[in-house]
C-alpha cells in the first residue's frame, strides 16, 4: 500500500511532468513572480493523483501546501477538497482542513486554488456557523484572501442562502483587481439563478459603481433589454 505522503505525492507527481506541459502552465499563470515554480504536469492527472491520496493525513497535507511547486499546492488543495465533500469525514477533520486553509493562506496564492478548495473547505465548514472570517477576508489586503471570501459563499448559494453572497459583492464593489471583480460578478449571478428579484435589487443599487468587468458577469443571464439597461446606467457613471 503506498504511503500517504506528502514526499511520495511529490515523487508521484514529478513521474508525470511534461515540457509540454511545463510550456502550457508558464502561460496560463498569470502572476510572473520569480517564486512561483512548476513541474509540468496536467490539471487531469494532478486530481487522479489526489484521489489516491484522499486519506492523507492532515500534517502531511500541510507539508504538501507547503511545496514550492505550483502543481503540488494544487494537489494539496484538491485532496482537502475531496476530503471536505466526504460525507465520511468527521465534524473535527473537516474543522482541521478550515484551520489549515486559513493557516496557510499564504501557499494558496493563485486563484484556482482557491476556486478549487474555498467553497467546501471554507463554505461548507462555515454554513452552520458564524461567517465573520468572511467579511474579515473581504476586507484584506491580499487578493486571494478576497477571492476567497466570495468564492466561499458557493456552497451557500447551493443551499439557497443568498444574503453573504450580495453582502460580500457590496464590500468588494470597488475592488480594483479583475479576478476580484469577475468572481463577484459571477457569483451574484449565480445567486441571482436562485432569486432573480434579489439580484434586480442589488444591480438597481449597485450597476451604477460597479467595474465594468463585474458588471458584465453579473448580468450575463438576463435577457437582452435588460442587459441594455444596466449598461447604459454604468456608462452614466
Amino acid at each position: 500500500m503506498i504511503e500517504l505522503t506528502a514526499k511520495i505525492f511529490e515523487t508521484q507527481l514529478s513521474l508525470l511532468k511534461s515540457i509540454t506541459e511545463l510550456e502550457n502552465v508558464q502561460r496560463f499563470f498569470r502572476d510572473k513572480d520569480p517564486k512561483h515554480k512548476f513541474l509540468g504536469v496536467r490539471m487531469a492527472a494532478i486530481f487522479d493523483l489526489a484521489k489516491q491520496f484522499i486519506e492523507m493525513p492532515i500534517d502531511e497535507i500541510e507539508k504538501l501546501i507547503g511545496s514550492e511547486y505550483y502543481e503540488a499546492r494544487m494537489g494539496a488543495v484538491s485532496i482537502m477538497d475531496f476530503q471536505a465533500r466526504n460525507k465520511k469525514t468527521t465534524p473535527l477533520r473537516k474543522k482541521e482542513l478550515f484551520d489549515l486553509y486559513i493557516k496557510c493562506h499564504d501557499k494558496i496564492d493563485n486563484w484556482d486554488l482557491v476556486d478549487r478548495s474555498a467553497p467546501y473547505v471554507v463554505g461548507g465548514y462555515l454554513f452552520d456557523k458564524p461567517r465573520d472570517i468572511l467579511y474579515k477576508l473581504a476586507k484584506s489586503d491580499h487578493v486571494w484572501e478576497r477571492r476567497t471570501a466570495i468564492v466561499s459563499t458557493y456552497f451557500f448559494i447551493r443551499q439557497n442562502d443568498l444574503s453573504d453572497t450580495f453582502r460580500i459583492a457590496e464590500i468588494l464593489i470597488n475592488d480594483e483587481h479583475d479576478l476580484i471583480q469577475k468572481a463577484a460578478g459571477s457569483w451574484i449571478r449565480e445567486a441571482g439563478k436562485r432569486d432573480k428579484l434579489v439580484l434586480i435589487e442589488f444591480l438597481d443599487n449597485f450597476a451604477r459603481s460597479m467595474p465594468i468587468a463585474m458588471l458584465r458577469c453579473a448580468i450575463e443571464k438576463l435577457d437582452p433589454k435588460e442587459k441594455r439597461y444596466y449598461l447604459e446606467i454604468n456608462k452614466k457613471k
